[in-house]
């Protein structure tokens, strides 16, 4: 990739693509749990070809997921591109086409043809395994193979990369932000798809501004849609400036309404200026909404609107409290943490619902960035947090938790996550006790060669996949 790999820095170092698609047994030291059974799927950003943008942004590259089997103790790996529309164009006619942020950017033989990078998440629903990303519908591919099918057209527009799967009915919540032909328009969705993988409502209804709305938040009652001031503008884009930017002098505010109420009835709560990529959870008590979120002062990795670049921030998670009785409109905000930290996970069997265990990535280096060196565990209900700090210039992925068992108490179960190991160049999927985190893993797989920084994941048990 030339010159640009040296100098943009999502192409290089870790963050630089792979060249192949590949499968290996993994080599195990220590023990990986016998009662440990299924696919961590993992997904991030991989261009197949130098990117057209010099200014390229890591969110804009094609989608691979990475695959890691376990069964028996043993680790089995797999790495393949999810084939999109895109994906396929470019690969017919070996370059880049799209402009990723930058529409001006792209060449004309992209006109017309999907742009969907399916590069954020990946979800396993009603028996489907589904690539997500937050500007085009769900792509799905096969459990374990991971064959690219194609794209599930029920959903008829953009989906979140981050639904919400109720651990009580079964369905899957959702929503879409950009909606509509219009480029950045400030139109948003919510929808529903029921524990069949039918779906059964999207609605539109329009934000305040035009945003980036990464995450949002569900309770057994309500959904949460954070509108902050991380800016969609398609007149900054044709003027060359960024498309996204931080407009930190413009409100923040926060959707609430019934998960069954129509959109109108949608109650908008503001709070401070700062950015939530991915809040942990949210449940009801007394009245009130509690969410537990990530939040930066500044959304990172984004410029300002006049081009001129954006401030480094790091997450701390905080408490936020919503009074639905009508007393107030204003968001109170509390902290809850003081180590940065993101990808914020729970036992997901108490998605909604009151928990009491946390788990994050987090930075014990303070270096505010989304480099991350950490894995922690926070106890809710005492304040107590543990933490296990990797080797210098290790880096780590998402934490995601595995029951031990159907019927086992919350928190009671392993956490798995992918190490990138600096001074090999090499990662390791590494499997904790998720009640000790702070006794290290119980087990690591090593993969001969490293896996690049990526975004999101999820387990899914053997079972879900037979």
């Amino acid at each position: 990739m030339g010159d640009r790999v040296r100098t943009n820095p999502y192409l290089s170092g870790n963050f630089a693509p792979l060249a192949t698609e590949d499968d290996f047994e993994l080599t195990v030291t220590g023990e990986i749990p016998r009662d440990l059974a299924g696919t961590l799927y993992r997904t991030g950003p991989n261009p197949q070809f130098t990117p057209r943008d010099p200014n390229y942004h890591w969110f804009t590259g094609d989608g691979m997921v990475h695959a890691f089997q376990i069964e028996n103790g043993k680790v089995s790996y797999r790495n393949r591109y999810v084939r999109t529309p895109r994906w396929s164009l470019e690969r017919e006619h070996g370059r880049a086409l799209f402009g990723g942020f930058n529409p001006m950017l792209a060449d004309p033989l992209s006109a017309g043809h999907d742009s969907g990078v399916a590069n954020t998440n990946i979800v396993s629903h009603a028996g489907r395994l589904l690539a997500l990303e937050e500007g085009h519908m769900p792509f799905e591919m096969e459990h374990g193979s991971l064959k690219s099918l194609g794209y599930v057209e029920a959903y008829k527009g953009r989906v979140t990369a981050h639904p919400k799967l109720d651990p009580v009915t079964g369905e899957m919540t959702w929503f879409g932000y950009g909606v509509g032909d219009a480029p950045f328009s400030r139109t948003m969705s919510y929808g529903i798809t029921d524990a069949t993988g039918q779906v059964t409502r999207r609605t539109d209804f329009e934000a305040p501004y035009s945003a980036m709305v990464h995450d949002f938040m569900v309770t057994d009652n309500h959904v949460l849609f954070p509108v902050m001031p991380l800016t969609g503008s398609l007149d900054r884009a044709m003027k060359g400036l960024p498309g996204y930017a931080w407009e930190p002098d413009k409100p923040s505010y926060v959707g609430v309404m019934r998960r069954d109420a129509e959109v109108s009835s949608l109650r908008w709560f503001n709070t401070r200026p700062g950015y939530v990529f991915h809040p942990m959870n949210a449940y009801e008590a007394d009245g009130k909404i509690i969410a537990h979120v990530c939040l930066y002062d500044a959304a990172p990795l984004f410029p300002l609107a006049d081009g001129s670049p954006g401030f480094r921030s790091g997450a701390r998670l905080v408490r936020w409290t919503f009074d639905l009785s009508g007393a107030t409109d204003t968001v109170l905000e509390e902290p809850m943490d003081d180590l940065d930290s993101e990808f914020p996970r729970l036992d997901e069997r108490r998605t909604g619902l009151s928990y009491r265990h946390g788990y994050y990535a987090a930075d014990t280096s303070n270096a505010k960035s989304v480099k991350m060196n950490a894995i922690a565990h926070m106890d809710l209900a005492t304040g107590q947090r543990q933490v296990c700090s990797f080797g210098p210039g290790d880096m780590v992925s998402e934490p995601v938790f595995t029951p031990r068992s159907a019927s086992a108490a919350e928190g009671e179960g392993w956490l798995t996550a992918v190490v990138w190991r600096a001074a090999d160049n090499v990662s390791d999927l590494v499997v904790m006790d998720a009640m000790n985190v702070d006794r290290g893993p119980v087990g690591m797989a090593r993969v001969p060669r490293r896996v690049p920084f990526g975004f999101h994941g999820n387990w899914v048990p053997a079972e879900v996949q037979a």
